[in-house]
C-alpha cells in the first residue's frame, strides 16, 4: 500500500465508533417492553399444582367463585377485597384449573402494588421475597422454559436491583436465554444486551460467548420483527430501536466482527457519499480493522476515492498510521506532538479536534472527549466545529443516560441544541449543517403532555445529569 494509502483511514477512527460509543453511566433505564403472562397452551400437560378441579364440588365451587369475585373487584380498582379474596384461592388451589396461570400473576401484582404504597423497607423487602416465591411456584406448577426466571432477571434488573449486582442478575437472563435459543422472551432482550456489553467490557464474558449471544440476540430480533402483527409489532420495534444500537459497542473490538459484516453495514454509506470523505474514511478504517483484502474490488473503489480526494498532510502520517493501527494512546500522544509544533492556528485546532474524536470514537470516554472540543474552541475562537461535534456527542447518549426513548433520554437533545445554536452563533459558516442537526432532533424533544406529565413547564430551567452535567431550558417538540 502506499504512502498515500497509508493516511486515509483516519477519520474513520474518528467516526467510526460514534454509533458504538459506550462509555460507563451509572443509568440503567434500558428500554424494553414489560413481560406479558406466558400463555399456557392446550398441547401442555395439565398442571400438577392444587387446582379447584380436584376439589370436592362444593368447596371448587367456592374456590371458583370466589376466584371470579376477587377478579372482579381488581377490574374495579378495590385492591383490598380483591386481595382478601385472593389469598384464600392462592392457599387452596393455586393452578386455579390447570391451564392458566393468573392466579400466580396476581399475586405478584398484588405485592408490587404493596410495595409502592410501603414505606417500611423491611416490609418492601418482605413483599419482594413473596414475589420471588410465587415465581418459583409458577415455574413448578407451569414450566416454561426460560420463561419465570426471565421475568425473575427483568424484575431484579428494573424494579429491585438492590436485590441483586449486576452478575447475577446476567447469570439469570443468561439461564433464561440458554433455555430457550431462538425462542428467547421478547422482554429479555433489551436488558441482556445491555449487560452483555457491560460484562464483556467489564471482562467478565469471553470473546466466544459475546459472539454467540449477539448472534442470537440479533437472530430472535430478526424473528420477532418479520412474524409479528399489529400492535405486537410495537414491542419488538422498542426492541429493534436499542438492541442493534448498543451492540454496535462491539464494534471497538477487534476481530468481533468479520470483514463481511462491514462490507455489508459500511459499503453502502460509501457509495451513497463516494466523494464525502466521512464516508470514505469511514469505510476504509472499517474494512481495514475487520481484516478485508486490500485487492478486492470494492475495498480498491474506497482507496482510490481516498486518494482523489483525502490524502493528509505527510507530517501528520505516523499519528495517523497509529490511529489506523488502533494504536490509540500513541495515536493521541502522535497528535499532541503535532498540534504542539503547529503554529498555524487553524491547523493545531484541527488536530486538537482530532484527539476529540479519538476519544469520543474509541476510547469511549465522552467526558474527555468535550474536553479536547473544548480546548480546539479556545484555540481557534468563533469556530463551529467544536460544538457541532460535541453536540452530536450528547445527541447520540440516548441509550446511554436514559432508556433510548422517553424522557431521561429525549432530554439530552435540549443541550445538544443548545450547543448547536451556538455552533451557528459563533461560526456561521456551519448554520446549515447546525440547522439539519436541529431539525432532526427537534422532534425528539419532550413532548407537551410530557413535560406536564413530570411537573416542568415550557422555558423552565432544567438540569442535565448523567455524564453531560449541564444546565438548559425545557422545549416541546414541534407539533
Amino acid at each position: 500500500m502506499t504512502t498515500k494509502n497509508l493516511t486515509i483511514g483516519i477519520l474513520f477512527f474518528l467516526l467510526m465508533g460514534v454509533a458504538a460509543c459506550t462509555p460507563k453511566t451509572t443509568e440503567k433505564a434500558t428500554p424494553t417492553p414489560d413481560p406479558t403472562p406466558a400463555p399456557v397452551t392446550e398441547e401442555e400437560s395439565m398442571s400438577n399444582c392444587p387446582k379447584w378441579t380436584d376439589l370436592p364440588a362444593a368447596k371448587a365451587d367456592e374456590v371458583e367463585t370466589n376466584y371470579v369475585i376477587y377478579r372482579d373487584f381488581l377490574k374495579a380498582g378495590d385492591y383490598t377485597e380483591a386481595y382478601k379474596l385472593w389469598q384464600k384461592v392462592y392457599a387452596i388451589a393455586p393452578a386455579a384449573d390447570g391451564k392458566r396461570q393468573t392466579i400466580f400473576n396476581d399475586g405478584i401484582y398484588f405485592y408490587e402494588n404493596l410495595i409502592r404504597g410501603e414505606e417500611d423497607s423491611l416490609r418492601r423487602d418482605e413483599y419482594i421475597d413473596l414475589i420471588f416465591q410465587i415465581y418459583d411456584e409458577l415455574d413448578r406448577c407451569y414450566p416454561q422454559g426460560g420463561y419465570v426466571i426471565g421475568r425473575k432477571a427483568f424484575d431484579l434488573y428494573y424494579k429491585y436491583p438492590q436485590k441483586a449486582d449486576k452478575e447475577r442478575i446476567f447469570s439469570l437472563f443468561r439461564q433464561s436465554v440458554d433455555m430457550d435459543g431462538m425462542k428467547t422472551q421478547y422482554f429479555v432482550l433489551n436488558p441482556f444486551t445491555a449487560l452483555l456489553v457491560d460484562q464483556y467490557f467489564d471482562g467478565k464474558v469471553a470473546l466466544e460467548d459475546a459472539q454467540k449471544y449477539e448472534q442470537l440476540i440479533l437472530a430472535v430480533l430478526k424473528k420477532g420483527l418479520s412474524g409479528c402483527k399489529g400492535t405486537d409489532c410495537d414491542k419488538w420495534n422498542i426492541i429493534n430501536e436499542y438492541a442493534p444500537a448498543r451492540l454496535e459497542a462491539f464494534e471497538t473490538v477487534k476481530g468481533f466482527y468479520d470483514c463481511a459484516y462491514y462490507e455489508e453495514k459500511y459499503y453502502d454509506a460509501f457509495i451513497q457519499n463516494p466523494t464525502d470523505c466521512d464516508a470514505i474514511l469511514t469505510a476504509y478504517s472499517r474494512f481495514k480493522w475487520g481484516d478485508c483484502t486490500e485487492t478486492s474490488k470494492k475495498f480498491q473503489e474506497i482507496i482510490a476515492a481516498g486518494n482523489a480526494n483525502c490524502v493528509e498532510e505527510k507530517s501528520l502520517e505516523a499519528a495517523y498510521r497509529a490511529l489506523r493501527e488502533a494504536r490509540y494512546k500513541e495515536a493521541i500522544d502522535l497528535f499532541q506532538k503535532a498540534a504542539d509544533e503547529e503554529s498555524n492556528t487553524a491547523k493545531k485546532a484541527q488536530i486538537t479536534l482530532l484527539i476529540s474524536k479519538v476519544y469520543y470514537a474509541h476510547l469511549k470516554n465522552f467526558p474527555t472527549a468535550r474536553k479536547y472540543a473544548l480546548i480546539a474552541a479556545g484555540i481557534q475562537p468563533n469556530w463551529g466545529e467544536p460544538y457541532l461535534l460535541i453536540g452530536r456527542l450528547y445527541a447520540s447518549s440516548g441509550p446511554l443516560c436514559g432508556p433510548g426513548r422517553g424522557w431521561d433520554s429525549q432530554v439530552v437533545t435540549w443541550v445538544a441544541i443548545d450547543k448547536w445554536n451556538y455552533a451557528k452563533k459563533v461560526d456561521p459558516s456551519v448554520a446549515k449543517e447546525a440547522n439539519n442537526l436541529i431539525n432532526r432532533y427537534s422532534v425528539y424533544m419532550p413532548s407537551r403532555e410530557d413535560i406536564f406529565q413530570k411537573l416542568h413547564q415550557e422555558n423552565d430551567p432544567y438540569f442535565v445529569g448523567c455524564w453531560i452535567q449541564e444546565s438548559t431550558t425545557i422545549r416541546a417538540a414541534p407539533q
